[in-house]
């Protein structure tokens, strides 16, 4: 992967809303304090990449103890939310209904900080698509910069 973004976000307008949390969980099986994508913005017309958003908020279960007085989303949780976004992707696209699981996080960087207050912008964009295996290239931005990047891939179960 490179530290390029997957897609230009200036051409995107990220207050726009594909889908909403309530759609989201039509095709997602997460719920409550593991659903960590609050809605989808942007899917590219041959559905081969997508935009999504999270809202991180003072109320995150993690905020009390992932470094208190100073909270950072853990790096573990950004790539769960760009997985959610990946996982969201190969449904559009394949109409697959069963069980989708993670199955590998590879050449993954974290090269900024996500904190209560910011919006965790998600990118996701398909390296390969297959009808039982899929991987994306993620990145997440926060204020316009790249807070983090990896590759996840995953298949049906």
């Amino acid at each position: 992967m490179a530290s390029e973004e997957l897609i230009d976000l200036s051409a995107i307008d990220l207050k726009a809303t594909v889908a909403d949390a309530a759609a989201i969980e039509r095709l997602n099986p997460h719920r409550g304090l593991m659903r960590l994508l609050d809605r989808v913005i942007w899917l590219a017309p041959d559905r081969s990449a997508a935009v999504g958003a999270k809202e991180v908020t003072e109320h995150e279960f993690w905020v009390p103890g992932h470094i208190p007085g100073r909270p950072l989303m853990p790096g573990v949780l950004m790539i769960e939310a760009a997985a959610q976004l990946s996982s969201y992707l190969f449904k559009v696209k394949t109409a697959e209904e069963r069980f989708l699981g993670f199955t590998h996080v590879d050449k993954t960087s974290f090269r900024g900080q996500v904190v209560p207050g910011d919006t965790l912008f998600l990118v996701v964009k398909e390296v390969l698509f297959r009808p039982r295996r899929f991987t994306c290239d993620a990145q997440g931005f926060v204020n316009g910069r790249i807070a983090f990047e990896t590759r996840i891939s995953g298949m049906v179960f």
